[in-house]
């Protein structure tokens, strides 16, 4: 069997909505991970500088591919209520008085008394959609594909600001 250089970025991508609240030094492992295997797709040296190479190959850095997948998920409950299992889990805001807030499509954070309450899907949904773009928040109206095309956009352009 031939593992090529994308079935290990999805080795990278798989269950990583459970890296949310992992330590940085922990992210730090995983993103020298997807570092070597950029350099090895692009058989670059290992000392050659490796950001405009993700830039290149378009690959958003580890963290913000769990942003990515939690903004899915999110999207998904929201547009289908599906996953039905997580649907109780996300509740829309709506403020007790007409408000700016009111159309920008929040979601109701609840409050964690622990690190690990902050780690829950619960918890992180809510805040990890709250965090993106009001373009993207307001995309419940288009197609799965489209939204992830404005959320990938989105977060290269957050993660390559300085950069790119």
């Amino acid at each position: 069997m031939n593992f090529g250089p994308q079935t290990k970025t999805f080795r990278i991508d798989y269950c990583n909505s459970l890296y949310v609240g992992l330590s940085a030094s922990n992210f730090k492992k995983l993103q020298r991970v997807q570092n070597t295997l950029a350099r090895v797709v692009l058989q670059l040296r290992r000392r050659d500088h490796i950001t405009h190479v993700l830039v290149q190959l378009h690959w958003l850095p580890v963290r913000h591919r769990v942003t990515f997948k939690i903004a899915t998920i999110t999207f998904n409950l929201l547009k289908f209520h599906r996953p039905s299992y997580l649907y109780q889990f996300v509740q829309p805001y709506t403020p007790s008085r007409n408000l700016r807030s009111l159309n920008q499509n929040l979601l109701v954070v609840n409050r964690a008394h622990s690190a690990f309450a902050e780690r829950s899907f619960r918890h992180t949904s809510a805040a990890v959609w709250n965090s993106l773009s009001a373009k993207c928040r307001n995309c419940l109206g288009i197609t799965v594909e489209t939204f992830r095309k404005h959320l990938k956009a989105h977060l290269f352009e957050t993660a390559f600001m300085t950069t790119a």
